[in-house]
């Protein structure tokens, strides 16, 4: 969610768009009629997993949008919705206050960073709805077992143990970042020899963390379905050192005003998309190669939010 490419892909991509909410059997009601458009994503499954939940609920209640998931990169779908050629997305307000307003010094209470990236953000025609208590940040997880046999609940807890035992692996990209190796250990107060640590690709890490081979302590997306499905744990980050990337819908302003109802449509859902909830529905994907516009609708349903 929090790593971007130049923005050079051509949003003639948008035109390879997916019809949605032609799978819900009826419709929920009428109070978004007129409304169409394209609800976008970023380029991994749990923003296509929340794309289509929110494709299928709005049609749900008589939209008539789109969903595209074809674009690469963050920047490349903030600015597809700055140039109103979607109307809508989910972003994380880590990532808005970060890398869109160019806010170094990040807000831990997940509230105030809310409300700030709200205003910072109306000034460009965006808008966001209330926000999932969803927070897919960075963490660290670790072994079930291991985390047991080592008495670890919260990263603090690992500045106590035997140095053999404080080994890492992390992404070449976190080794670097303010908000990542460099703040974290000092925050921490963690002397790591850089034996200790090794770096892996993304989705390596979470096998490497699982087989404790490599290292105890993984670094991971906090919302990643591989966690329970990998029987990992992730640590507390009890000094709130990580920034909060709490998951919301972002609209066009003007598309938000016109249809003021989209609020309280996605108000019956958002509530229930917790960072636990997310596990579940991105391991479905992840971990059990399920389709994302699957998974939206049968949650959906399940939820009782749209007619199966």
């Amino acid at each position: 969610m929090k790593k971007l490419v130049p923005l050079a892909l051509s949003i003639g991509a948008l035109a390879l768009t997916s019809a949605c909410g032609g799978s819900s059997a009826g419709s929920e009601g009428g109070e978004l009629d007129g409304l169409t458009g394209t609800i976008g994503s970023k380029d991994f499954s749990e923003q296509y997993i929340l794309a289509h939940i929110t494709g299928e609920l709005l049609n749900a209640h008589g939209a008539d949008v789109e969903v595209n998931t074809q674009l690469v990169g963050s920047a490349n779908v903030r600015q597809a919705l700055e140039n109103g050629d979607f109307i809508g997305y989910w972003e994380y307000t880590g990532t808005s206050w970060i890398t869109y307003n160019q806010q170094t010094e990040p807000i831990t209470d997940p509230q105030q960073q809310f409300d700030a990236v709200k205003e910072l953000d109306a000034q460009s025609g965006i808008a966001w709805l209330d926000p999932a208590p969803l927070n897919n940040t960075y963490a660290f997880a670790i072994r079930q077992d291991k985390a047991e046999e080592l008495g670890v609940e919260k990263l603090s807890d690992i500045a106590a143990l035997d140095p053999a035992e404080q080994t890492f692996c992390i992404e070449s990209e976190f080794s670097t970042r303010d908000d990542g190796w460099p703040g974290l250990t000092a925050a921490y107060g963690l002397d790591v020899p850089e034996d200790n640590v090794v770096m892996l690709d993304t989705g390596v890490i979470y096998t490497a963390t699982q087989e404790g081979t490599d290292c105890n302590f993984g670094e991971v997306f906090a919302t990643d379905g591989r966690i329970p499905a990998m029987d990992l744990v992730v640590l507390e980050d009890d000094k709130r050192f990580f920034p909060v990337y709490q998951g919301a819908l972002t609209l066009d302003a003007a598309v938000l005003e016109e249809h003021p109802e989209i609020a309280e449509v996605m108000a019956e859902v958002t509530p229930l998309l917790t960072t636990e909830k997310m596990q579940e529905l991105n391991a479905k994907a992840d971990v059990d190669g399920e389709d994302p516009e699957d998974i939206a609708i049968d949650w959906l349903i399940e939820e009782g939010l749209i007619d199966g």
